[in-house]
């Protein structure tokens, strides 16, 4: 089996709170803890989960906007969350960033042509040729006519806009890309539009996304393998079809029966949920997720439960439907070969 491209291990985010006068530390929003999976190159891993559960924070995390607490991320065998802010720009050019605003991360004052060069001429000196060639490729890769590269963001759609951040971070020819919602603002059928571009671009480049969403329909149309988090934790990491086809933790049952099925005579699974996500600041001992399961034993009040390979390749942290005792019956990978 060939390397993965990128690899996470253990990684893990807290943020101290500071109290009182003195600003002495207080208690720890644990935003991201212990997560481990990776992503072999021209595959996308989709992170889907509540609003809190970690998601975006990961993203971050992934880029080195934000320093972790523990952990690894390797890209390409080496450790990028070690690496200093000169030896970090270097690697720079193999991962980039598709942002969920398409406005917000555009720089108003730029035109179509300057945002798209501008993260290649960080690195090399462009000729006004070159710049105007390099535009008017990526402009038509992403689906737009070179014609409109001298526009301002406030020109363009909503649609455009993505594109437009898409064709920026191409511009350096990244081995990954992560996606931080990146259609989640759009219109239903400029989402679809969106995400045929990328697999479009996937295919003819061989790029690897790590895709976060909320939307298990998207999920499910882009994705090769799911992490599902909860409360800053993977429960379940699986094949996409495996994971829509037959979901294994509570969580992701219930996940996928709140959404909605168009179809009146179609049978939907039944797995309600009560309660309201626990504090990442104070949360429950054991199973995180165990007030709100309605399968929830004793043991999953103390124990918190690993993440455990199941027959079919994914791996699933629940006490009930994968028990430990499974553990040593298949090798432990928390990456693609799941």
């Amino acid at each position: 089996m060939s390397k993965p491209l990128l690899k996470v291990e253990q990684l893990t985010k807290h943020y101290p709170l500071a109290t009182g006068r003195l600003k002495k530390t207080g208690p720890v929003v644990r935003a991201v803890e212990d997560v481990s999976f990776s992503v072999a190159a021209g595959e996308t891993l989709c992170i889907v989960g509540e609003s809190g559960c970690g998601k975006s924070t990961i993203a971050r995390l992934l880029m080195r906007i934000l320093e972790p607490t523990g952990g690894r991320v390797l890209l390409n065998g080496t450790d990028i969350a070690g690496l200093n802010a000169q030896e970090l720009r270097t690697w720079r050019r193999q991962m980039q960033m598709v942002f969920q605003d398409p406005y917000a991360s555009l720089n108003p004052r730029l035109s179509a042509k300057q945002i798209i060069t501008e993260p290649v001429e960080n690195f090399e000196r462009l000729s006004r040729k070159q710049r105007h060639a390099l535009a008017a490729d990526l402009l038509r890769k992403v689906g737009m006519s070179p014609e409109v590269m001298h526009r301002l963001p406030s020109e363009f759609s909503g649609g455009q806009r993505q594109r437009l951040g898409i064709a920026r971070a191409l511009a350096l020819q990244p081995s990954l890309i992560i996606a931080d919602e990146a259609v989640s603002a759009l219109d239903v059928s400029v989402q679809a539009q969106i995400l045929n571009l990328l697999l479009d671009l996937q295919r003819e480049m061989g790029i690897a996304f790590v895709f976060i969403s909320h939307d298990l329909k998207v999920v499910q149309h882009i994705g090769h393998h799911v992490a599902v988090m909860y409360l800053g934790r993977i429960v379940e990491l699986a094949p996409c079809e495996a994971l829509f086809a037959k979901p294994v933790h509570p969580y992701t049952e219930a996940l996928i029966a709140a959404v909605p099925v168009p179809d009146p005579t179609r049978v939907r699974l039944e797995a309600p949920l009560d309660g309201e996500v626990p504090s990442p600041i104070d949360p429950p001992k054991g199973c995180t997720f165990h007030p709100r399961c309605p399968l929830a034993v004793e043991r999953c009040r103390v124990d918190l439960p690993p993440l455990v390979p199941m027959a079919d390749g994914r791996v699933v942290a629940c006490h009930v439907r994968a028990p430990a005792a499974n553990i040593h019956a298949f090798p432990f990978v928390p990456a693609n070969s799941c």
